[in-house]
């Protein structure tokens, strides 16, 4: 199937298999993909290590890194799915000064920022939410071994689980919002074929807004 222009954002917690995700969406619809900067991060050690000290500066570079992918997605008119959307960075920047690990100031600076860029970004098509509760998220965490995730808390975990439920609430008003459990499908690969079948082949993103699906 041909898909004119088609932004498709993948969004959850971390250790959700948002880029296996991404990935497997990019070959089944034969478009292009975008993964979040993770290997390349030279913000993302210092920041697991000293998040106070470095979380308005992670946040800002993660920004900025994003805002580029959206452009890029943008400008060559071609259809693509990304791996975390530029519109989740907020979760993140306002679970940090709940949390009293980026203070006030930032925080103001830091929406600032992202208001004056969402002048010039356009929204996805649709957003595929993997809904990983905190203790899932975890367990891949833990089974992935990222020496700079070792830090990772339960109550961190927790505090970006509410702030998703309060993003995907908020930003489902205007963009269609696929929710999926993905320990309910046996591979990504049944999962894209699902997304493609059951939603993009038959047009119905103008109408979904939840899919939580049932074995």
């Amino acid at each position: 199937m041909s898909f004119d222009r088609l932004f498709i954002g993948i969004a959850g917690m971390i250790g959700a298999g948002k880029s296996t995700l991404a990935k497997t969406l990019g070959e089944h619809l034969d478009i292009d993909v975008y993964y979040e900067p993770v290997e390349d991060n030279e913000y993302l050690e210092d920041f697991y290590a000293d998040t106070a000290k470095y979380a308005f500066a992670t946040q800002i570079y993660l920004l900025n890194r994003r805002f580029q992918q959206h452009q890029e997605i943008i400008w060559t008119g071609r259809s693509a799915v990304q791996d975390r959307t530029i519109y989740e960075d907020s979760v993140f920047a306002k679970m940090l000064v709940q949390l009293g690990l980026m203070d006030e100031r930032d925080w103001r600076t830091y929406q600032a920022l992202f208001a004056h860029m969402s002048n010039f970004m356009c929204r996805p098509n649709v957003i595929v939410y993997l809904d990983v509760k905190p203790g899932r998220s975890m367990e891949r965490i833990l089974a992935r071994s990222r020496g700079v995730e070792s830090g990772i808390s339960m109550e961190y975990l927790e505090a970006l689980y509410q702030g998703y439920e309060e993003f995907i609430a908020d930003i489902s008003r205007s963009t269609p919002v696929i929710r999926v459990d993905y320990d309910r499908f046996h591979s990504a690969e049944e999962m894209a074929s699902m997304i493609e079948r059951e939603y993009l082949d038959h047009n119905f993103l103008r109408e979904v807004t939840k899919f939580d699906p049932v074995r």
